[in-house]
């Protein structure tokens, strides 16, 4: 964990220092890439700024929302013994490439190489809106994984590994054992898989990246990881840091992807006498 807090640290002195010196590129005509790129990194910082602050915002809505995904994941929460017994009882039958893709791709060094890759492709080549797809992926990534960090700390939730139950807390408890809640692979491939679908239409790419952006938390279960509500949670602030950076960034940047599209993206829910309903539009 020091190791994280220590890199992301070192990145985000790093970035302030090129921030401070810079110059916005918005309203240039012919911007160099050093203008571009510092204006970049101001919106980056811009965007983790927002999207701790947007709470501040809410109307009944949000927080009705919040409400919603705060009691689903509880009531999960209760069933997570089950939940965990069902994956370890059929974990044989996973393909292991699977597993391993899902140990993988939700490490951090993997996830900011590949964002770092569109955002320096839309740079090189002055693509607006592949730049602001880089922004809005490496921005989400930033404020979802230093969250996590911090929540992971704070709340010091026993993995399932450690055979402790999941009723069982240490705050602060400092060891790997303690360090459930929320999962950190989870919240960066979802937050990629967010970032990225949200540029296309098409139902059926959106849908394969959707599932390569599950599979790293559904993993983490079947490793005995994480628990099934962490990664829920997970998935969940990651879905709602993305939508509020990607409101933040139409204000710095002219042009998007399907920037044609009335619709956003949202997620629903409903609570009735049937049960708890979620339903996600694209």
């Amino acid at each position: 964990m020091r190791l994280v807090v220590k890199y992301i640290f070192l990145c985000s002195l790093f970035l302030c220092t090129f921030y401070a010196s810079g110059q916005s590129s918005r309203g240039i005509e012919d911007p160099t890439l050093w203008q571009d790129f510092t204006y970049d990194i101001g919106v980056v910082f811009g965007g983790v700024g927002h999207a701790y602050t947007r709470p501040l915002q809410w109307q009944a809505n949000d927080f009705k929302r919040l409400g919603y995904v705060v009691g689903i994941t509880g009531g999960m929460y209760l069933l997570d013994n089950e939940i965990q017994n069902e994956f370890q009882s059929h974990k044989d039958d996973v393909p292991e490439f699977i597993l391993d893709y899902g140990w993988r791709s939700g490490s951090p060094q993997v996830m900011y190489s590949a964002q770092g890759i569109v955002y320096l492709t839309g740079l090189f080549t002055h693509n607006e809106k592949l730049r602001r797809t880089g922004v809005l992926l490496i921005s989400s990534a930033t404020a979802t994984g230093f969250l996590q960090q911090l929540t992971k700390s704070l709340t010091g939730r026993a993995r399932p590994g450690a055979g402790l139950g999941n009723h069982h807390f240490r705050p602060f408890g400092g060891s790997a054992a303690y360090r459930s809640f929320p999962s950190g692979h989870s919240v960066l491939t979802f937050t990629a898989a967010h970032s990225v679908a949200k540029q296309f239409d098409n139902a059926w790419v959106k849908a394969g990246i959707y599932t390569l952006g599950v599979i790293p938390g559904l993993s983490r279960i079947y490793e005995d990881a994480h628990w099934a509500s962490d990664v829920l949670l997970s998935w969940a602030l990651s879905y709602f840091m993305v939508e509020a950076i990607d409101l933040y960034l139409d204000r710095k940047y002219d042009q998007k992807y399907n920037q044609n599209d009335i619709a956003r993206s949202k997620i629903s829910l409903s609570l009735g006498g049937g049960g708890v309903g979620v339903a996600y539009t694209f």
